[in-house]
């Protein structure tokens, strides 16, 4: 795995805090880091879509970070865990991981990718 997959996951993991920070912030400080973040996710994504496909880094980040936001509302949040919750987001997270798998970790310029 190249480092800008790395870029993706790390993106993908902030958009879940800045997603978070959306709903519970209050003040100065809470929406500043939010702000933060949401920058800082989007400018590692945007890097790493300049290398690899835009819509597979895309759909990566997008399909993890709403993973993590579900899995993050359900074990902080109190809301209602459904089995059906669970087998969408692992369905989900299967087609994150199979767009990662058949995806080459270089873009070779003007190969078809």
């Amino acid at each position: 795995m190249n480092g800008n997959w790395i870029k993706v996951f790390i993106a993908a993991f902030l958009e879940i805090f800045w997603v978070i920070g959306l709903t519970h912030s209050y003040d100065f400080w809470t929406w500043t880091g939010t702000i933060i973040l949401v920058i800082v996710s989007n400018y590692l994504m945007i890097t790493a879509a300049q290398v690899l496909p835009a819509g597979t880094v895309y759909a990566v980040f997008v399909g993890l970070g709403t993973a993590g936001t579900v899995i993050a509302g359900i074990l902080f949040f109190g809301e209602a865990f459904k089995w059906e919750k669970i087998i969408l987001i692992t369905t989900l997270l299967f087609g994150v991981i199979g767009l990662k798998l058949v995806t080459p970790d270089k873009a070779k310029e003007g190969a078809e990718v």
